[in-house]
């Protein structure tokens, strides 16, 4: 039962017996200096002196006031004695004559535990208090900072381990080749001054520019079609300079031919914007401000073609309406904003093309308006292409191209560029530059805007989509996408629309017996020397009729580029029809003509037309031969490859290949037809098998040239393979090629090539974490990754291809992905960890330390959880129409339109294979919080052994005796000024500094707190010390797990005020998201150690970090700023718990701080301890 003596405070300042059956003069606490005595020795006894000194100390104290909070301090096995008083820790206070009552935390050392199965345990029954006294007294020497439980050493090096192997296998694995050349320029800038504050607001932050080549575009006049270069994060102006001036190469060079004189081509006007570097990535007001001011910087830029004094445009050209949007990172992301701000000029952005553009999701999810910008965007996207009729949709006209670096980029996973959720294929792709057409190379984050032979594709893409005689200047939406296909896709995607059909008949060819060659029905066409006849010859290969057993696809594979109508090279391909009648009576015969009859009578003619248009190019080199870029020429050699359906070429009767080469050359040329069982095979294995035995197949003697085989278990973006070609050499005849692999996808489009290869490294970027469904599902989404060679069919000796999986290759997919995971699975972690110390404290009276406590989640709770995280990973998924953005899988149901946040959640994958992720992710951030906390501890104890260093010597010099005679304790300063501190901060945190600063204010401040408290520790050696230390150090690992999320907004803050722009955020300015650590911290500065919580009350304490470690596991990847809110809520209870310590109310508010300090003073004599002499 409780004791609670006469005038006893209100609260239940209570002491604790020590014992079962001792007397009340046994309970009596020993004075200051015997704390320790007591606690070193438990046997010790204390005199009859001893004793009768400790009278004094159970001397009433001042009542509470009837207003104050009231919580039931006594532990539920304690109910029948004497409750303790609540533990303080170490406070200095000038000597006085005074006595107030001494307390002591010796008392209830009797509910630490020994061992650490037993201080995981739940509360001890009193009979087992007595029995308890050595395992505690031996328990301490484990609860030291440095300590390292054996459980807590294995796992952390298992963390560290695989973390260790997950980075190196990022760095060194799995590695895609660079062959960027070096691009070269003469840039010049001009800055348009006009674009003032008249126009915008933003003109004293932002500027304009307009790009000029030197030498080339010497004239400041405006004569082109305008175009728009938006950097990214933290991106410059001059980044516009290399496709500019490869734009002014071209146009002078090329499309004028080196000449002055005027022609109907007209240049590119690029303009680019001075964002002074800002850091859109992180800060979404940033990001709403440049669309904003883009907005109007286009408004601006049309107007200037309307003014004669800078325009020499032709008089009888419309003026531009729209301009050519190029973005670079976020720049994409901010194009595609401005289309949705109020200040946006309906038609004036009609074509984007964006480069490295995370468009699926934000990269970071640290701040709130970051993420509901990505959200109300890609919805305003989604909305728009969802409508029927094209006169509701406001993006009908829009075309948006994605090109991702792939691989290389470690800024932006190059998955994040995916448009598949946002626009439909009539409207824009992506593409990644490892398959785009003599690119055929990756690319990381900035070479992409330098790329040498990247910039020369995208300039002449728009070049072509520009017409200069509509408002637009640009060709009508179709027709662009047709042009950008070609320039972007490899020309073998399913949905490439061939010209064949379409082109009506270019050329006359007439033949005689004795200048052609007709190849029997079914017989493959193979020339190994181009120009063996040293004059032209006609090869004819007879087309197949449908349904025919000789073949459903045409395939050819030439030496160089083909032909086109009137171009003087070494081939020539053309698809001809048999029809005398029609020669007969149409007058309107083709304008070019072959000849190849000589003057013979008994010559035929046909009707042709050329294939040149519908050839993709392949590369010819080694890809590994391109890694030194400085050797490699620009005009590399190259393969064409056509590939018809016979569908195709239904209105025709035969494939003509002329050999136009006048002398012997090496080029080589090979056609066929085949049918489909013949040259597509699809290969259905489980993904277990595949990844345990691999898998292999064969390409037998008299295969056809071109061979494809798709495995549609392949889709993962997560597991990497490796691919083995084994063969004989070639017997019988020489090899005329060496093998060609290329590996794709069709969603995106993703093309890897390599070329005389015995080994590949294969990775994807199929179906990844986090990414949400596309817009509309195709047939040809399950398809898988497809593996296409091309080989030399005549060679005699079989090809043996096996695929397995890279494991330790797979390892480093995880490192882009899952980055964000490392803020949110650690504070899972921290938040058990804290859990089980507050548990033990509120229950026994004991702050672990971090480690005991880490040694105890590590055995019971943190499995269990990682074990239902993973069954919750099955069952859950994200969902745009429930409330907590959760919504349960439903097995049975008819599948509904796609859920763009059903990836949002946990680990951002629904595919049941990858249920360790969940296990392994906890392990490493174990592993990583465990580092983090030896980390701190270090650092704590260099600050504490500098601070103890200038204290003293502060000190000596100035002679202050009896401060140096006083144990080493916390001063406080006076409540009064520590409120006005605190007032002054959120002063400036409401109205200029953002709360992150005052955030990390406080980080800085309960690092020194905790300093101060292990040195202190460390010298007295209390367990009143230690438990405060603990605490403190806990509550700043917390803290720590935060900061991340809170840096990013304070780096833009700083980066405005290096730039004079102080124009506060609105959204960062909200004083309740960081007063609680504020008072917080500075209540923990003054040494008052939280007090227990032993009623129903104390399960608040658990259940505010149980939610918030599971919404960090759950939410914590994809909405990373929830984390500090949750946090602040844990906060906020912990300053509620605080207060219950200190009487006050609103009535008597003015004299919180003179009762605080009163009681503080007497706390602090009672709790005065020093070393034993």
């Amino acid at each position: 039962m409780k004791g609670r003596l006469p005038g006893s405070d209100e609260d239940g300042d209570e002491v604790t017996l020590s014992g079962v059956g001792k007397s009340r003069t046994d309970q009596r606490q020993p004075r200051p200096k015997d704390v320790v005595d007591a606690r070193s020795n438990p046997n010790t006894t204390a005199s009859p002196d001893q004793r009768s000194k400790q009278r004094p100390a159970l001397e009433p104290s001042p009542a509470r006031s009837g207003n104050s909070i009231r919580f039931n301090w006594v532990t539920p096995h304690a109910r029948e004695l004497p409750t303790e008083k609540k533990p303080e820790a170490f406070y200095l206070q000038q000597p006085t004559a005074s006595t107030a009552p001494a307390a002591t935390l010796s008392d209830h050392l009797h509910d630490k535990q020994g061992n650490g199965d037993e201080r995981c345990d739940g509360p001890m029954v009193p009979d087992e208090i007595t029995s308890e006294r050595y395992s505690i007294q031996r328990s301490r020497s484990h609860g030291r900072p440095y300590s390292i439980p054996l459980l807590v050493l294995v796992t952390s090096l298992l963390g560290i381990s695989l973390l260790c192997t997950i980075l190196n296998s990022s760095w060194t694995r799995q590695i895609d080749y660079k062959g960027c050349r070096m691009s070269y320029m003469r840039p010049s800038y001009t800055r348009l001054r006009e674009f003032d504050t008249e126009h915008t607001r933003f003109a004293t932050k932002y500027s304009l520019y307009l790009y000029r080549e030197q030498g080339i575009d010497d004239e400041q006049k405006l004569r082109g079609v305008p175009v728009l270069f938006i950097p990214g994060n933290a991106g410059s102006y001059r980044q516009v300079r290399p496709i500019a001036a490869e734009a002014a190469n071209y146009f002078q060079e090329t499309l004028r031919g080196g000449q002055d004189t005027v022609s109907d081509q007209h240049n590119l006007d690029f303009f680019t914007v001075d964002f002074n570097e800002d850091i859109t990535a992180f800060h979404g007001q940033t990001l709403l401000d440049q669309a904003e001011y883009l907005n109007e910087a286009i408004r601006y830029i049309l107007s200037l073609y309307m003014d004669p004094r800078v325009s020499a445009r032709d008089a009888h050209l419309p003026d531009p309406s729209s301009v050519l949007i190029l973005g670079h990172s976020m720049g994409g992301i901010v194009a595609r904003t401005m289309l949705t701000m109020s200040n946006y000029q309906s038609n004036s952005i009609n074509t984007i093309i964006t480069m490295s553009t995370p468009h699926a999701r934000a990269p970071v999810t640290f701040d709130s308006q970051i993420v509901n910008i990505y959200n109300d965007i890609n919805a305003h996207w989604r909305r728009a292409y969802a409508q029927k009729w094209a006169s509701d949709n406001p993006l009908w006209h829009v075309t948006l191209v994605s090109i991702a670096g792939g691989g290389l980029d470690t800024v932006v996973p190059s998955d994040f560029a995916s448009i598949e959720s946002l626009v439909p294929e009539t409207h824009g792709f992506t593409v990644f530059t490892s398959g785009i057409p003599r690119v055929w190379t990756s690319m990381d984050h900035q070479a992409i805007l330098w790329c040498d032979q990247f910039r020369k594709v995208v300039a002449r893409a728009l070049y072509d989509v520009i017409d200069v005689h509509r408002p637009s200047q640009t060709r009508p939406r179709a027709e662009r996408m047709r042009i950008f296909r070609k320039w972007f896709l490899t020309g073998m995607e399913s949905t490439t629309e061939k010209t064949l059909p379409l082109i009506e008949p270019t050329t006359l060819l007439t033949l005689e017996d004795e200048m052609s060659t007709i190849m029997p029905p079914g017989q493959r066409l193979v020339l190994r020397r181009l120009g063996e006849t040293v004059k032209p010859h006609a090869y004819l290969l007879p087309i197949p009729l449908q349904g025919s057993p000789e073949g459903t696809r045409f395939t050819l594979l030439a030496d160089g580029l083909l032909d086109g109508p009137g171009e003087d090279g070494r081939v020539e391909v053309l698809f001809c029809s048999v029809s005398p009648l029609q020669f007969a009576q149409n007058l309107d015969l083709p304008r070019r003509s072959i000849d190849l009859s000589e003057g013979g009578k008994g010559a035929t003619k046909l009707m042709c037309k050329n294939a040149a248009a519908d050839s993709a190019l392949l590369p010819a080199l080694a890809t590994r031969s391109r890694l030194d870029s400085t050797h490699e020429q620009p005009n590399q050699r190259l393969l064409s490859y056509l590939q018809y359906e016979i569908e195709d070429l239904a209105e025709h009767h035969f494939v003509a290949v002329i050999d136009k080469a006048v002398k012997r050359t090496n080029a080589f040329v090979v056609a066929e037809f085949n049918d489909l069982s013949r040259f597509h095979k699809v290969q259905d294995i489980s993904l277990s098998r595949l990844l345990a035995f691999g898998m292999s197949w064969t390409l037998p003697t008299g295969r056809p040239m071109a061979t494809e085989i798709s495995i549609p278990i392949v889709r993962s973006s997560l597991i990497a393979y490796k691919l083995e070609i084994m063969g004989q050499p070639c017997t019988n005849t020489p090899k005329i090629f060496a093998p060609i692999i290329r590996q794709y996808l069709t969603q995106p489009y993703e093309s890897k090539f390599f070329t005389d290869a015995k080994y590949a490294s294969l990775s994807i970027h199929g179906v990844a974490p986090f990414i949400p469904p596309p817009l509309r599902p195709k047939a040809s989404d399950n398809q898988g990754l497809t593996l296409q060679f091309w080989t030399d069919p005549t060679c005699s000796s079989d090809l043996e291809v096996r695929l397995t999986a890279d494991v330790l290759g797979s390892l480093g997919k995880l490192v882009l992905r899952y980055r964000t995971v490392f803020v949110a699975f650690p504070l899972l972690v921290m938040t058990l960890v804290l859990r089980n110390q507050f548990m033990v404290y509120d229950s026994h009276g004991v702050f672990i330390s971090f480690a005991e406590s880490l040694d105890c989640c590590l055995r019971r709770s943190l499995p269990l959880f990682l074990f239902l995280l993973t069954i919750l990973s099955f069952s859950l998924k994200g969902s745009e129409s429930s409330i907590l953005g959760i919504s349960w899988y439903s097995w049975f149901s008819d599948t509904p339109a796609p859920d763009f946040r059903s990836n949002d959640l946990l680990i951002g994958t629904q595919d049941s294979f990858f249920w360790f992720l969940v296990p392994l992710i906890g392990l490493i951030c174990t592993g990583v919080c465990a580092i983090v906390h030896y980390a701190t501890v270090t650092l704590a104890l260099l600050l504490g052994v500098m601070y103890g260093w200038t204290d003293s010597m502060l000190f000596w010099r100035r002679q202050d005796t009896w401060r140096r005679a006083q144990p080493l304790a916390f001063e406080p300063t006076s409540p009064r000024r520590r409120m006005f501190t605190t007032a002054i901060l959120m002063l400036l945190v409401s109205t200029f500094i953002p709360y992150q600063f005052a955030y990390l204010v406080a980080c800085l401040v309960q690092l020194l707190t905790t300093a101060r408290a292990l040195r202190i520790a460390t010298n007295v050696g209390s367990p009143a010390s230690r438990d405060f230390y603990n605490y403190t150090h806990s509550m700043l690992l917390l803290m720590l797990w935060v900061l991340p999320i809170n840096l990013p907004t304070l780096a833009v803050w700083i980066r405005n005020l290096t730039i004079h722009w102080l124009t506060p955020f609105s959204s960062h300015h909200n004083l309740l998201s960081v007063f609680p650590f504020i008072v917080l911290v500075e209540t923990l500065t003054t040494g008052r150690m939280v007090p227990r919580v032993t009623g129903t009350f104390k399960h608040l304490t658990s259940l505010f970090l149980f939610g918030t470690g599971i919404s960090a596991a759950i939410y914590g990847v994809s909405y990373a700023y929830m984390l500090h809110h949750l946090v602040n809520l844990v906060a906020a209870w912990l300053v509620i718990i605080h207060s219950t310590s200190c009487e006050w109310s609103l009535v008597r508010f003015g004299s919180f701080g003179d009762r605080c300090r009163q009681r503080n003073g007497r706390e602090s004599r009672a709790l005065k301890c020093s070393k034993a002499p």
